[in-house]
């Protein structure tokens, strides 16, 4: 059941530290979390465009956070399964670990979302961060720190390439643009370089957002 009676302007921007030594760490040692925010989805039984209808959050934020049980692509196996009907999440990049207190909790994924099948999928601008708790952080639990994983879903922005006077885009500057359009992980492992990723998303929410209303007029 979804909160009620969140205040206006609430926004929700945890850390990656406090994603997963609070709430995914509550999560899978069934713990209560003091604000029923994150959902638990399916997330690999819908389509990114289907998930905003399921968020907890105002309808107003720009990125989604999901508890998602890990689906195994094989029974004995440590592979998940990210396909989708429409299309499939590929990781790129290596995992990046995520430290508290000089000590290792866990490790944060990025994947892009895929339209097809593989090889032939199409990239989309929908990026996944999924969020996994080291062992050592659930105490006589073992294995439950692959029962469920926290993801945060957003739409990267896609930077327009500026036109010449001519009206055409040169090559030099098509080539810097898909190069950024393209990078989907991290600059970096500190919380700073994930804030400013967090920005561009919600500046890329305020331009849709005012698109839709003038639609709506």
């Amino acid at each position: 059941m979804a909160p009620v009676g969140l205040p206006p302007g609430f926004r929700f921007h945890p850390t990656d530290e406090e994603l997963v030594n609070y709430y995914l760490k509550r999560k899978v040692h069934g713990l209560s979390i003091d604000l029923d925010i994150i959902p638990e989805v399916d997330l690999y039984k819908c389509e990114p465009w289907e998930l905003e209808e399921k968020s907890f959050l105002p309808s107003k934020d720009s990125e989604w956070y999901f508890f998602g049980p890990r689906d195994r692509k094989y029974p004995n196996g440590c592979r998940t399964n990210r396909a989708t009907r429409a299309g499939y999440w590929k990781s790129t990049g290596k995992d990046r670990r995520i430290n508290y207190q000089n000590r290792s909790i866990g490790m944060k994924k990025t994947l892009v979302y895929y339209k097809g099948r593989a090889p032939q999928g199409i990239r989309t601008s929908w990026v996944m961060h999924e969020y996994r708790i080291e062992e050592s952080e659930c105490e006589n639990a073992m294995g439950i720190q692959d029962s469920y994983a926290l993801c945060r879903i957003f739409k990267k922005n896609v930077v327009l390439g500026e036109f010449d006077k001519k009206g055409e885009c040169s090559s030099s500057q098509a080539k810097g643009n898909e190069e950024q359009v393209t990078d989907f992980g991290d600059a970096g492992q500190s919380s700073g370089a994930n804030e400013n990723d967090k920005d561009n998303s919600w500046m890329q929410f305020i331009a849709e957002d005012l698109w839709c209303t003038n639609k709506l007029k």
